[in-house]
């Protein structure tokens, strides 16, 4: 081309730019034009940390978890207390106490990190400006708790663990001591207590299964139980319960057999072996349970029930042939066999009713709800009120709805931070499995559920 030199594509691309560049610069220098989006992008962002600066001052204002400390009497006061109902009432208020203070210390802690996950992407550019502690945990609620709170969590569980493995490991060897004892012995007391040593440890196989069928995070069982598994727990425990009864069912015949005119009416005798082995699991049994009743975790109370249920059934179970042996009286130990295989029955008929009733949708225990009515107070800042507080169970958790009274111009946002903090914060009790919240403007309109959702009729 006449008059224009040809420069390589390369070099002309550079050329481009750098007049762009230069274009760029000189518009910026104009009072006119509108700021950059840089700028913009700092401006909405900091409008939001204000809107969300305003809820979590409103939701924290008036915690102080050191007041609680008041109110309390010390567990030796409690002692001193003479009268059994005084005791008793006082015992209930440190709970109610100790309720309260976990739900301040929860709200106070979480309210933060929630109320700064929301509305990372303030100018919608598809660009997060800033990320809570919900993104930074990958919504792990539990690292969001103070750390005394984690940690004495860990603790609990830690503890729990250990005394559930030292119960094993006595099971066990129980287990084989009574297995030599049963054979040395016709005694139908002793094969119940054997009886019962070994269904003990398979339902804490099945315990123990279940637990690792809940705990694994694969994608493909996430997929096929979007809301977890927690609910294989209690199946597990059912299907235990019918195997217990099954058996024992068994060593009732058998009871009722001998003792029946054309029954076995022979003398039962317990060997040196046999005692030693019954009188060791009583022992051994009643050690584990005095040293696990301080630790107050549901696991480990529900090991000290377990472990005082055997004391007694183990002490009746020699009891019974020792006195009949004594005494010269043959019916004594089927009698007595008869006697605890009832005892078992009702008591596994019991749990297994438990957890027919808290797999089909039974409410949740009272002192829950009223935790988490006073979570509910602690959210009454930012709402109208609550139209109805729900719990229920879904297998051993608790699943929970809040329907939440919000001023009918509420805005969407400050609606939904509301509601999101509220279900995290829920979520965050230990008995909590899943959290819902609604929201409506009037007291009066309907409940949000259709009646065929909840009757047959």
């Amino acid at each position: 081309m006449v008059g224009r030199r040809a420069f390589p594509r390369g070099q002309q691309d550079e050329d481009e730019q750098q007049d762009s560049l230069r274009k760029d610069l000189e518009s910026s220098a104009s009072p006119k034009l509108k700021p950059r989006p840089r700028f913009k992008d700092a401006v909405e962002d900091a409008m939001s940390r204000e809107t969300t600066l305003q809820l979590k001052k409103q939701l924290t204002e008036g915690i102080d978890t050191k007041e609680y400390k008041k109110y309390r009497k010390t567990d030796d006061e409690i002692k001193n207390i003479k009268n059994k109902k005084v005791r008793a009432y006082y015992s209930s208020i440190n709970q109610r106490l100790d309720d309260w203070l976990e739900v301040d210390t929860i709200v106070g802690a979480m309210a933060d990190d929630i109320m700064d996950s929301m509305d990372p992407d303030a100018d919608h550019d598809g660009i997060m400006d800033h990320a809570g502690g919900l993104q930074h945990g990958g919504e792990n609620i539990e690292g969001m708790l103070p750390q005394d709170v984690q940690e004495k969590r860990r603790k609990d569980k830690k503890t729990a663990r250990r005394a559930i493995n030292v119960n094993v490991l006595a099971n066990i060897i129980l287990l084989i001591a009574k297995g030599f004892a049963a054979l040395s012995s016709s005694s139908l007391s002793l094969i119940a207590s054997l009886l019962d040593s070994a269904l003990d440890l398979l339902c804490t196989a099945i315990v123990w299964t279940t637990n690792r069928l809940v705990s694994w995070r694969l994608d493909s069982l996430k997929k096929t139980f979007p809301v977890g598994r927690r609910r294989l727990e209690p199946v597990g425990i059912l299907v235990f319960s019918v195997i217990m009864i099954i058996s024992f069912a068994q060593i009732l015949q058998e009871s009722v057999q001998r003792l029946l005119p054309k029954g076995d009416h022979s003398i039962a005798t317990l060997p040196a072996v046999a005692i030693a082995a019954m009188a060791g699991t009583v022992g051994l049994k009643g050690i584990i349970g005095l040293f696990c009743v301080k630790i107050k975790t549901t696991q480990v109370q529900a090991l000290v029930q377990d472990c005082k249920t055997d004391v007694y059934f183990n002490t009746l179970s020699l009891l019974f042939p020792l006195i009949g042996k004594a005494a010269g009286v043959w019916w004594l130990d089927p009698a007595g066999a008869a006697i605890l295989s009832l005892y078992i029955i009702y008591d596994w008929s019991a749990t297994a009713m438990e957890n027919v009733t808290n797999l089909c949708g039974a409410q949740a225990e009272m002192e829950l709800l009223k935790k988490l009515t006073y979570m509910a107070f602690r959210f009454s800042p930012l709402v109208s009120g609550f139209k109805s507080i729900t719990a229920y169970h879904a297998g051993d958790g608790i699943w929970v709805e809040y329907d939440v009274l919000l001023d009918e111009k509420t805005p969407l946002r400050r609606a939904h931070d509301i509601s999101e903090t509220l279900q995290y914060c829920a979520e965050a009790l230990p008995d909590v499995d899943r959290c819902f919240v609604t929201c409506d403007y009037s007291s009066a309109n309907p409940s949000g559920h259709g009646a065929d959702s909840t009757t047959n009729s």
